[in-house]
């Protein structure tokens, strides 16, 4: 039986084309130059990845600050008509202002200050800037005894670790003393902004006296501040000039101890006595105090470490460990360093989830491919996706992008989409040599009938993530990574399949010479693509079938999707529980410590022994409370 004459269609499209734009006949004719590039964009891709920073979610600006005023001794109606009503005037001069959320209680004024969802990046620093400009104008039209206005907008501080010190036998000046040097210690590690010291308590000298007895002595209260005021006063004592040099005469002011200021002579009628003798002086704490902190029920003061934007958080996490390994052999026995929370360990977990899903992606190809496309044709799939993900981490990294759990995320949506290119490309190139085309036209043919219908395609999946990239929200700020993950992983992914993909077909690809007399289409006639030609004649012999079957399968997914639950990211996996306790207006911090006991206690007895606190995994329970 004759076989049909071949067509030539196809040589006479790639005849017709202009060769000096075809990407992919020049890379096959330099293939030294494109090996080179392949070389270098995998060293480059590793060492990207390397040093890309590490967190568990992308920066992001809290547009939330607090105002806030003290004015001990103040009612809630006195703060209302002499402070409040003035900040308030102030502060919605300030740009881009969406609400003031203000409350009054005795000795304090709290402002919640939200700007606009469209407010981005430097702009909000620039207004919290103008913000403490304006309340420092009307400074001087407030009450004199007032602490603030202070603007608190340092919302955006995660802590990359907490760590609680605990000691019975230690106080909480003791503890405050061992964290300060820890604070030091770590303020040495690479990629650390700050470090926090958390429930800390302000130390006090408490002077307690009798007003019975200062009575009989003669002595008034008034009479014993000024003692006190003047011993410790910060006064310049002069100076001698010599023939070459100036010196300072300074006398000591400073009390070195309780037993210095029991010193301190107060003079009332003619007669002097000593602080000692007619008060009783003693150490102590801040009463109330503004908020205590528990670590498994007992005292503790930790300390916080919070990452710089863009570092490392597997490296900080390994140093971090480093350096409480140093500081456990430096501290006093008796002291427990736990930890109460460890982001490192979370951001692991995270890459190693990335990691498994790009394998299992890699493999699913690698079957796939080898299935339906051969072991040659599939190599050359397998060896391109290592490729794409090489130049996207270049790009990534050059921009500042770190690797989180959205771009984590957007990559490993972009595993599934980044092969379709490579696989078009080389697919083409199989049937032609199939066809008896020689290596250089296949690859050049590739480019001509493939690359702009790809770049087509790959334009409008970008596009629709366009909207999360450029919304102009808290949300669009957090999540936008997406955007740009994917859209730099496919523009990669086209160029290796129209760049790469020619010179790895060209070179592993096998040849077909001895089918150079097959018709163009004899590879078409496997009973793959006889069933896939009835399947096509069937939906354009009856359309009005194949659109009433698109339309109820529009109306079931529209029906699913409303019983789908609707959030914008799934819940954490993280195995923390946070719970929140109101009380009353009012309360004191006592009845807040009692009650956070009490729901310790009852949370206690449902806490798995697999979850209960170790060295490396701890539960904490923190008391807040603002007078």
């Amino acid at each position: 039986m004759l076989q049909p004459p071949p067509l030539d269609g196809d040589r006479e499209q790639l005849q017709k084309s202009d060769l000096r734009w075809n990407m992919s006949r020049w890379a096959v004719t330099h293939p030294s130059f494109v090996w080179f590039l392949m070389i270098a964009v995998s060293i480059a891709g590793i060492a990207a990845y390397l040093r890309m920073g590490r967190a568990e979610d992308p920066s992001f600006t809290i547009k939330n600050s607090v105002v806030t005023v003290g004015w001990p001794g103040a009612t809630p109606d006195e703060m209302q008509r002499f402070v409040a009503q003035k900040i308030e005037d102030k502060i919605r001069e300030t740009p881009k202002l969406d609400f003031i959320l203000t409350y009054c209680i005795a000795d304090r004024m709290v402002s919640i200050v939200q700007l606009k969802e469209s407010v981005r990046g430097k702009e909000v620093s620039d207004i919290w800037y103008q913000l403490r400009k304006k309340l420092s104008d009307i400074r001087g039209d407030l009450p004199s005894e007032l602490i603030g206005p202070i603007v608190d907008d340092e919302f955006g501080d995660v802590y990359s670790g907490i760590f609680a010190f605990t000691g019975e036998q230690f106080t909480y000046a003791e503890l405050k003393r061992i964290c300060e040097q820890a604070r030091r210690r770590l303020l040495k590690l690479q990629d650390v902004e700050k470090v926090d010291i958390i429930g800390a308590q302000q130390e006090q000298i408490i002077v307690e006296f009798s007003h019975r007895k200062l009575s009989t002595l003669g002595i008034t209260p008034q009479q014993i501040f000024d003692s006190i005021s003047r011993q410790s006063a910060m006064l310049r004592s002069g100076s001698i000039d010599t023939s070459e040099d100036r010196i300072h005469i300074r006398v000591a002011k400073n009390f070195d101890g309780i037993a210095e200021i029991e010193a301190v002579p107060v003079e009332a009628a003619g007669k002097v006595f000593r602080l000692g003798d007619v008060a009783s002086v003693r150490r102590g704490y801040e009463t109330p105090a503004n908020h205590l902190a528990f670590f498994n029920g007992k005292p503790a003061v930790s300390v916080g470490v919070v990452m710089s934007k863009g570092g490392n958080v597997l490296a900080l996490g390994e140093a971090m460990n480093e350096a409480l390994s140093d500081i456990r052999k430096q501290v006093p026995e008796g002291v427990q360093i736990e930890t109460v929370s460890f982001q490192p360990r979370v951001v692991e977990a995270s890459v190693g989830e990335f990691l498994k899903s790009f394998l299992e992606a890699l493999v699913i190809v690698l079957v796939v491919s080898f299935l339906s496309l051969g072991l040659r044709t599939g190599i050359v799939v397998a060896l391109c996706v290592p490729l794409v993900l090489a130049l996207s981490f270049a790009v990534m990294q050059s921009i500042g992008m770190n690797l989180d759990r959205i771009t984590l995320g957007a990559l490993i949506l972009a595993l599934g989409l980044l092969v379709d290119d490579a696989i078009i490309a080389v697919e083409m190139m199989a049937v032609k040599l199939e066809q008896g085309w020689n290596r250089l036209d296949a690859a050049t043919f590739a480019w001509t009938s493939t690359a702009f219908p790809m770049f087509s395609g790959t334009l409008i999946t970008i596009a629709g993530f366009l909207p999360v990239g450029f919304a102009s929200s808290t949300s669009g700020e957090y999540a936008g990574g997406i955007f740009w993950v994917v859209g730099i992983t496919l523009t990669a992914s086209w160029l290796v399949a129209v760049i790469f993909t020619p010179m790895l077909g060209v070179s592993l690809l096998p040849d077909r010479g001895n089918h150079s007399n097959h018709g163009n289409d004899q590879v078409f006639q496997t009973v793959f693509h006889r069933s896939l030609r009835r399947a096509i004649r069937a939906a354009v012999t009856y359309p009005w079938l194949v659109v009433l079957i698109t339309f109820l399968m529009f109306l079931a997914a529209v029906f699913g999707m409303t019983k789908l639950q609707q959030q914008f990211f799934p819940r954490s996996s993280r195995t923390e529980l946070l719970v929140d306790v109101h009380m009353n207006q009012g309360s004191s911090i006592g009845a807040t410590e009692e009650m956070i006991h009490r729901v310790e206690g009852k949370l206690d007895p449902y806490l798995p022994k697999s979850l209960r606190p170790t060295n490396d995994e701890a539960v904490a329970g923190e008391v807040l409370h603002y007078a």
